[in-house]
């Protein structure tokens, strides 16, 4: 086993390989930006390295800072975690060519699986199917309008070097091509260093599920067993259980499919292979491969009683992964919510700020993994999780009340959380039959956080219920009585017709000009901010009198952007 390893990132993920190196007597060193000076992943390592600046591409992206912090700190190895680095086969070439350990598959296989038109071949000459779609990059919005026309919409618009749900953009409509295909280009070259896209067939309401495999060596995966990560907003993994609660009798099948890919490809190490089912026919497709540790590998431990983490860390040192044995016999249910920094009464719009208060839920059968604690700041220079919480469960419906019971207990204040979103989910018929799917959330399941609540008139809410008007749902948390009350999704405004950033960031795009004439509802401009895309519209209709922004304005939330009229 290594002595000591240098972890490429931050956050929970950090705090998580730091955890298990101490329990394998490996010593850790974390790197850290400017606003993650006084993170909890730099508390706990046994060293810290600074890497000046706040931006990825100077930080967590640096590669050349990232070697020599390692080098001058006697690192063996370099564990990238998920995100960032962690499926950048440059850089695991750089760190393999620096004479040091990439933990994590082979930069040869992160190459194969990471472009997803090559993983999409990959998987066919494996015999596993992939969702109908095209097989070279998109050339322009015919392109995309032709496929239309041959499938119908809506359309998957997919960036080839994507993954996580990002670069991933859908066209409705024949009108929608242009809007959507510029969004997945745009955000593919910011998140992936290169904006081709190609074509898929969306399903409009499939399920979502992901086996998760480990390899010790090339030809020699494993799967050990599958999640259902269906409910999502915006392409993004809000919940994730496993086993998964419907098509038990596919599960089998699909994993085998997941060894193949994976063998086809030389995968060593942790990994996941994704899958799309049809509801309809119980048909599953291959989507894609996640060369990396997926955020919610930690269900898959609490279910099979094992550390993936210690298990890669194992495999990259040529030595058994710790499951000689055989696979442990999966028990019980588990289920992970991740908690982050959104107001869901506002499209899970992303709200970066202090945590004035900050209180896990405990009790038998609670996992939270976290990089926070009250007091820190959540950046706006990087994604909003704050926390997962894990539950596991003897049985399923054990593990749902007792995932309600934590979500209660869980206190988060200075920022909206998503923890409204889960309490109404998992209270959702669609979840507890187990039947949602992909279309679940964005079909109104959430609809109840953006409807007016009947609220405390002054002063602190108590600890009581708030009724939701109109519906049976009634909801509280210290943390999310002001989320729940709110009212909408719509823009906010300064003085009539102003149109006005709805927190800090940067202007991708403006889409009006002074002179131009806009309905209430229509998109002014593209911001971009911890990671995610919003469209910011007009609150009213008129002629465009001003725009004081342009494409790369940083803007801070409240700042005016347009005024209409």
């Amino acid at each position: 086993m290594f002595s000591k390893i240098l972890i490429a990132n931050r956050g929970e993920i950090a705090v998580r390989v730091v955890r298990t190196c101490r329990e394998l007597g490996v010593a850790t060193v974390a790197v850290h930006s400017d606003v993650d000076a006084r993170a909890r992943h730099v508390a706990l390592a046994d060293e810290a390295v600074h890497l000046p600046g706040v931006a990825p591409a100077e930080t967590y992206l640096n590669v050349e800072a990232i070697l020599e912090a390692a080098g001058a700190r006697g690192a063996e190895a370099i564990h990238p975690g998920y995100g960032f680095l962690s499926e950048r086969a440059a850089a695991a070439e750089a760190v393999n060519a620096a004479g040091l350990v990439w933990v994590g598959p082979p930069p040869q296989a992160i190459r194969a699986v990471g472009d997803k038109l090559e993983a999409r071949r990959l998987a066919e000459s494996a015999g596993v199917a992939s969702v109908p779609g095209t097989l070279q990059p998109v050339s322009g919005p015919e392109d995309v309008m032709a496929f239309g026309r041959e499938h119908g919409y809506p359309v998957a618009i997919k960036a080839t070097g994507g993954g996580g749900g990002r670069g991933l953009k859908v066209a409705t409509s024949p009108e929608g091509v242009i809007q959507a295909l510029g969004s997945a280009i745009r955000e593919a070259e910011a998140y992936f260093g290169q904006g081709a896209v190609y074509l898929e067939r969306y399903l409009s309401a499939p399920k979502h599920l992901e086996v998760q495999i480990l390899a010790a060596r090339a030809g020699e995966a494993m799967w050990l067993g599958a999640r259902d990560c269906s409910l999502q907003r915006r392409h993004q993994k809000l919940v994730e259980e496993t086993p998964p609660p419907r098509f038990a009798e596919r599960v089998e099948e699909m994993g085998a499919a997941a060894v193949a890919v994976a063998n086809a490809c030389g995968y060593v190490n942790a990994g996941t292979v994704e899958f799309l089912m049809d509801t309809a026919d119980g048909r599953f497709y291959f989507l894609e491969v996640n060369a990396r540790l997926q955020v919610e590998h930690t269900i898959t431990e609490e279910v099979l009683g094992i550390d993936l983490v210690a298990a890669q860390l194992r495999i990259a040192a040529g030595e058994d992964p710790g499951l000689s044995e055989g696979i442990p016999d999966p028990r019980g249910h588990a289920i992970e919510c991740r908690i982050n920094a959104e107001d869901p009464s506002r499209s899970f719009l992303p709200r970066p700020g202090r945590l004035r208060r900050y209180r896990e839920p405990g009790g038998p059968g609670i996992r939270v993994d976290s990089g926070f604690a009250e007091g820190d700041d959540i950046p706006r220079a990087y994604d909003s999780l704050i926390a997962k919480l894990v539950v596991w469960g003897p049985n399923r419906e054990d593990a749902r009340r007792r995932a309600i019971r934590a979500l209660d207990e869980f206190e988060v204040e200075g920022v909206p959380t998503t923890i409204p979103a889960h309490r109404v989910l998992l209270e959702n018929p669609a979840f507890v039959d187990g039947s949602y799917s992909t279309a679940t959330v964005e079909g109104g399941a959430l609809d109840v956080l953006t409807r007016p609540t009947i609220a405390p008139a002054t002063g602190t809410p108590p600890p009581a219920l708030l009724d939701v008007a109109g519906t049976a749902v009634r909801l509280w948390h210290p943390a999310i009585a002001g989320a729940v009350s709110a009212s909408g999704s719509g823009p906010s405004s300064v003085g009539q017709g102003a149109v006005v950033a709805p927190m800090h960031g940067t202007i991708l795009q403006v889409l009006v000009a002074e002179g131009e004439t806009v309905e209430a509802g229509d998109p002014v401009a593209v911001l971009e901010a911890m990671k995610m895309e919003t469209h910011v519209a007009a609150g009213a209709s008129g002629a465009v009198s001003a725009v004081h922004v342009g494409v790369g304005s940083i803007v801070e939330a409240g700042e005016v952007i347009a005024v209409i009229g």
